[in-house]
């Protein structure tokens, strides 16, 4: 990766995608213009500012927070650089690339933009002052609107580099909340799941109360009616007995109940059909938090399995990915002596580039040729070096493992896989 010069001790993490990897960048490092396409900031042109006019820093998290995958994944459809086969993080990889190039992918990303946020920005459009948009910011964010509201802030034509710093950061702190969120999701689960059960025997038990209330109407009514029948048949019709008054009332009695009924029995409905959305809600969110647990679980189980190499009858080191030369791109520089000596122990011939493009972009494509296997941490590289890579990888046909960190657990665990 490019390294950025470190000024100040805080720091954000910017988003690769939903649900994808974080990448450290301190806001120090940020350019000092915010906004790309201005030359003096008195020469501001009077007109919200283009998607291309950004800083490439603050793409990342637009196209991630302000787009669904589905969108996106239409939009550049519609560019003609999309595939069905893209997965959601190399779609969010590409969509980033295309959002800094002033071009028709980046036209097509900013007018979807506009489209799907139009009332947000009309709402923008009616204040001029920073201070302005800045409030319409802020209540943005109380009413949950966050995607319009980060969208039309930071194209409003009266936004300033220091406004669009500010939104920038407070949107990467939502961010945080989503560990929180999935504890929470999993301890929800279980109390949906108990008021699921404790509704359903509840309905029941009325739908019961209600067919046996229903009955002794019914068969009330029957003996109502026949007595009618034969006190009208025994004297005038127009007299008026004091049979006939109560079986009016009870008519009435029992007809007032049977709507009580039927009102409680749709309320006890609506509620339940909620608590079962949102009970398939929780599952999905407690299987990823599985399926990220199993992660979690195997790279533990290989540190478990031995942090060195394993040994052989004789005493020395087993060299079972003896002959591999193994390609390591990015990564952070404090780590990769640990994990040169790792590969080494186990027989592989351990290779690096750290992920930049600008000047190395030759080297990458011969390294991969020599390499056997690539690895590289999906938390610790830049999207331009993982497209390049991937594409070296398809076109020489080599394998290539993305790891979920820069850590020593996911690299052993790989390098298990591997042996």
């Amino acid at each position: 990766m490019t390294s950025i010069p470190r000024f100040e001790p805080l720091a954000v993490r910017l988003s690769a995608g939903q649900g994808g990897p974080l990448r450290d960048v301190r806001l120090s490092a940020l350019p000092l213009r915010m906004i790309e396409a201005l030359d003096q900031p008195l020469t501001r042109p009077l007109r919200r500012t283009k998607l291309w006019e950004l800083s490439h820093h603050v793409h990342c998290s637009i196209v991630g927070t302000c787009l669904s995958t589905a969108e996106l994944r239409q939009v550049l459809g519609k560019a003609g650089i999309a595939t069905g086969s893209m997965t959601e993080h190399e779609l969010h990889s590409q969509g980033v690339s295309s959002a800094r190039q002033h071009d028709g992918a980046a036209k097509l990303l900013h007018k979807a933009l506009d489209r799907k946020h139009r009332t947000m920005i009309a709402r923008f459009d009616r204040v001029g002052a920073v201070e302005e948009v800045r409030s319409e910011w802020r209540q943005a964010v109380k009413q949950g609107n966050v995607p319009g509201g980060y969208w039309a802030a930071m194209t409003h034509a009266a936004a300033n580099d220091s406004l669009v710093r500010e939104i920038f950061g407070e949107v990467h702190m939502l961010s945080h909340l989503v560990g929180a969120a999935n504890r929470a999701d999993i301890r929800r689960l279980a109390e949906l799941e108990a008021e699921n059960d404790r509704m359903r025997i509840k309905l029941a038990r009325q739908q019961d109360q209600l067919r046996e209330g229903l009955l002794s109407r019914d068969a009330k009514i029957q003996e109502l009616n026949g007595l009618l029948a034969r006190r009208i048949a025994d004297g005038p019709v127009n007299e008026q007995s004091d049979d006939a008054a109560a079986l009016e009332r009870v008519i009435a009695s029992l007809e007032r109940r049977l709507r009580s009924e039927g009102n409680r029995r749709a309320a006890v409905e609506e509620r339940l059909a909620a608590a079962d959305e949102e009970l398939d809600h929780a599952r999905e969110r407690l299987a990823a938090v599985e399926r990220h647990e199993r992660v979690l679980r195997e790279e533990l189980e290989a540190l478990e399995a031995g942090y060195g190499p394993k040994a052989t009858s004789d005493g020395k080191a087993s060299a079972s990915l003896a002959g591999l030369t193994l390609l390591y791109v990015g990564g952070r520089t404090d780590r990769l002596g640990r994990l040169r000596i790792l590969s080494e122990q186990r027989g592989a011939q351990f290779i690096h580039h750290d992920g930049g493009i600008d000047d190395r972009s030759g080297l990458l494509a011969g390294l991969v040729s020599r390499a056997g296997v690539v690895m590289f941490p999906v938390d610790c590289v830049s999207h331009e070096a993982v497209i390049i890579l991937k594409r070296l990888c398809r076109q020489m046909s080599k394998r290539y493992v993305p790891l979920r960190t820069s850590g020593a657990a996911p690299f052993i665990a790989a390098l298990d896989k591997t042996m």
